[in-house]
């Protein structure tokens, strides 16, 4: 059984630490900041958790995802395996993944499932590890990543790649911005009752300083209007937002982002 462990970064990003729960050896997933890592696991040494960090997992190419492969690195002799995407100019790579896989990891005994996901970047890969999906910046909590490089097209197959995987599975995405993209879902579906449910747990979550990841795929298909482009109420509001009579399912999707984009 894998055990997940939230490192907070930044003002908002989240880097992912697991390890097998009978096991010390510890992977982290998109470590922009190596000293949020590095102190993380002097505290757990001190506690008496020492936790050895053996691997890196890298979704894409930017550096408040990538930016602390170097730092870890030394700090570990160089001895730390790199993961990430071939297609993607990322630096510290020791382990280049170029397509669609199964693979498997030192000291995890469930196979490691890697999706390719283009559009927040074009090379953007995803992990799905038994129940946990670690998808970096392209399914968020009701919203999904901004389109830097690919299409509306690509992001769309990608999020549909990710919302038929097991309803339980559990979303650790790399950003804390469910607050934001919820005020804007329910401008675009102000009638979804699952939505207004979740917003009011989320709000009272973030008063109280509580991270809202990880989501699920269940809830994410609920309530989040990017996996919800064939819907009514959505299709009605890209309607009059832009004037548009009867937009398919994927100009839907794609006015959703352009909307989202200067909400």
């Amino acid at each position: 059984m894998l055990s997940v462990i939230t490192i907070p970064a930044f003002n908002d990003n989240y880097i992912w630490l697991f390890h097998q729960a009978n096991s010390n050896k510890a992977y982290v997933v998109d470590p922009g900041c190596a000293q949020s890592v590095l102190t993380y696991l002097n505290q757990a040494d001190a506690q008496g958790n020492k936790l050895e960090l053996v691997g890196v997992l890298i979704t894409h190419h930017h550096a408040d995802h990538t930016g602390g492969i170097a730092e870890l690195q030394q700090a570990h002799q160089q001895q730390l395996a790199v993961y990430g995407p071939s297609k993607e100019k990322i630096s510290g790579l020791t382990q280049l993944i170029e397509r669609d896989q199964t693979m498997s990891l030192p000291h995890i005994s469930s196979p490691v499932n890697v999706i390719e996901v283009p559009g927040h970047t074009l090379g953007h890969i995803a992990y799905s590890i038994e129940d946990a999906l670690f998808c970096g910046d392209t399914l968020f909590s009701g919203g999904c990543g901004r389109l830097f490089e690919g299409t509306a097209e690509q992001m769309r197959a990608s999020l549909a790649k990710l919302s038929s995987l097991n309803a339980n599975t559990k979303v650790y995405c790399a950003h804390e911005y469910t607050q934001a993209n919820l005020a804007f879902a329910i401008a675009v579906e102000p009638n979804n009752s699952a939505l207004q449910q979740y917003q009011q747990s989320v709000h009272k979550a973030r008063e109280n300083n509580i991270s809202t990841i990880p989501t699920t795929i269940a809830t994410e298909l609920a309530i989040n209007p990017f996996l919800r482009s064939h819907c009514t109420e959505i299709k009605q509001s890209i309607s009059e937002q832009f004037d548009v009579e009867n937009p398919t399912d994927l100009q839907t999707f794609t006015l959703l982002r352009q909307w989202k984009n200067n909400f």
